[in-house]
């Protein structure tokens, strides 16, 4: 118990840390690679987000999503991608090889879908190296880019302004 107070607090600094030191970059680029992370607490439907994806004129191998669940990965059957807690060492390190690879990866847009206040949820969020960042969570506003309040449970809501902000910053590429 007593460590892992000390992991929760090295991975706190780890977050200050790399949001502290971000440089947003936002360029003309149109949107070709997406990412997205999800709280399978919160939002099970994946289905939406490949919808998403496909309005958005993303091609199905451009789109990687992956969900964190608390519990153990009862519920991996259903991602590309399930981690949970386990998967997080000390200073932001991860066991989970796919999960690294999502880190690794370069997307233009990283759609961060989760509204509870997790630990595990702002790493991955912070470490991503997404150029452009979106999310719903709004206790700590350096995590994203662009943060569009509505509830967890309106996607519609949420995607309707998702295309409208990245139509307006031409990003999209002529969206369906």
């Amino acid at each position: 118990m007593f460590l892992k107070a000390f992991k929760e607090k090295s991975n706190k600094k780890i977050i200050n840390s790399l949001l502290n030191s971000r440089e947003v970059f936002v360029d003309s680029s149109k949107v070709e690679h997406l990412g997205v992370l999800l709280n399978v607490g919160e939002s099970n439907d994946f289905e939406a987000f490949r919808k998403l994806a496909d309005e958005m004129n993303i091609l199905p191998n451009k789109l990687k999503i992956v969900a964190f669940s608390n519990n153990d990965k009862s519920e991996s059957n259903f991602w590309d991608t399930c981690f949970t807690p386990k998967d997080f060492g000390w200073s932001g390190t991860t066991s989970n090889r796919e999960l690294k690879t999502f880190l690794e990866t370069s997307f233009d847009v990283l759609i961060s879908y989760y509204a509870e206040d997790l630990l595990e949820l702002k790493m991955i969020t912070a470490q991503s190296q997404a150029k452009f960042k979106v999310g719903i969570f709004l206790k700590d506003d350096r995590l994203n880019d662009l943060i569009i309040k509505t509830p967890v449970n309106q996607f519609g809501l949420f995607k309707k302004e998702l295309i409208k902000y990245l139509t307006i910053f031409k990003k999209l590429k002529h969206a369906k």
